[in-house]
């Protein structure tokens, strides 16, 4: 950081310009602090980026994937970790405000926010009452990289505990491909079924990534 000039290093220029100034770089400067050894909070932040590619990258990361960066320890991984899942949050809807779900539209836009860029699958519900308004948001599943493990009676229990009308099944892709695979399909299959014969219905099942979504019903597959 010393090789950048005094007005223009990210405290002062946050101070002079407003937050909305910064750079990727920049504000992942500001997170960790300060730098490591001859490495200022600027080239760690520039290294991090560039081993994650980018900001997207950045939001997908876990712990480990972090600490393989030179100067980035366990503690700094949990600031950044820390400060990405806060921004998370800020985009969720205020507390005790029930949204109603009338499109895959606005279930994504409920939903992208907070699952859309994780870094491994991860299979929840939305469960909702008649009038289609959200009782709570659950994860029933975490899975690896790629693939999670969730059963229709998992989904089921939860609902019968909300005392749920409908409910919204919802997994995200962390390979960006929000389209859905064959198991996707199947298991889409046989939780509607399950669903009819509990008399619980199941609206949609939504992939999430990223920025896009697939939704069964848009699809005309559901």
């Amino acid at each position: 950081m010393k090789t950048v000039a005094p007005h223009d290093r990210p405290r002062e220029k946050l101070q002079r310009l407003g937050v909305a100034a910064l750079g990727d770089n920049e504000l992942v400067a500001m997170v960790l602090g300060h730098g490591q050894g001859r490495a200022g909070a600027l080239d760690l932040a520039n290294a991090l980026l560039g081993a994650l590619g980018g900001v997207h990258g950045l939001g997908r990361a876990r712990p480990d994937d972090l600490r393989h960066v030179r100067g980035i320890g366990t503690a700094r991984a949990a600031q950044v970790l820390a400060a990405i899942e806060l921004g998370r949050r800020t985009l969720t809807r205020a507390a005790g405000e029930r949204v109603q779900i009338t499109s895959p539209r606005i279930a994504a836009e409920f939903l992208l926010p907070q699952y859309g860029n994780r870094p491994v699958e991860q299979f929840g519900v939305v469960l909702l009452d008649t009038k289609r308004r959200v009782l709570r948001t659950t994860v029933l599943s975490i899975g690896t990289l790629d693939s999670s493990i969730v059963h229709p009676r998992d989904v089921f229990r939860e609902a019968a505990l909300a005392e749920a009308g409908a409910l919204i099944l919802f997994h995200n892709h962390p390979s960006g491909d929000p389209l859905p695979s064959a198991d996707d399909v199947q298991l889409t299959e046989r939780i509607v079924a399950a669903g009819a014969l509990m008399g619980i219905e199941v609206v949609d099942h939504m992939i999430l990534s990223d920025q896009r979504y697939f939704s069964f019903i848009e699809a005309g597959r559901r």
